[in-house]
């Protein structure tokens, strides 16, 4: 029997409680998950991969009570060849609202096209995290707001550091 592999990609610039529910969930789907750490070309990410890498580990440790499939790994180039490189089944996209249906799908195709062994399979957002994203953590943490409902321990302290 072959185990289905996912993969669970983002910039995780932080990750957010709303992650963790999506890899919480992925767990019921596949065997093993992958959550990979990604650069976007079209953003800049204010924490390095390596930094962003360890919170993932440092919050599955604590979110999660037992011990769990997963690897946190770096995404460089393409996410399909990285998914036919890893023996990956499928992808895993959490969509919070219609705004972000049209994005998904279009990266769905194009998926398809480059690699049309690899399905996709969207997870609608828990409605208690369906506004939140990486970019409103940040700007509400500069602003001097209180994240500590979206966002662990760990990940307000790097914000601390970096003055933001």
């Amino acid at each position: 029997m072959t185990s289905k592999i996912g993969i669970y990609p983002g910039t995780f610039d932080p990750l957010t409680f709303g992650h963790l529910d999506i890899i919480k969930r992925s767990l019921n789907i596949v065997d093993k998950l992958i959550i990979g750490v990604a650069d976007n070309i079209s953003k800049k990410s204010l924490l390095s991969t390596d930094v962003r890498k360890k919170l993932i580990l440092s919050d599955i440790k604590t979110y999660f009570e037992t011990k769990v499939n997963i690897s946190i790994e770096t995404v460089n180039g393409l996410l399909t060849d990285y998914a036919k490189n890893n023996n990956v089944t499928c992808i895993i996209r959490g969509l919070r609202a219609v705004s972000d249906f049209e994005y998904e799908f279009q990266m769905t195709g194009m998926n398809y096209q480059l690699n049309p062994d690899i399905d996709t399979v969207f997870l609608m957002s828990s409605e208690k995290y369906s506004f939140i994203s990486s970019n409103f953590i940040k700007e509400v943490h500069i602003l001097g707001g209180d994240v500590s409902k979206f966002v662990s321990k760990n990940t307000i302290d790097v914000l601390d550091k970096k003055n933001i």
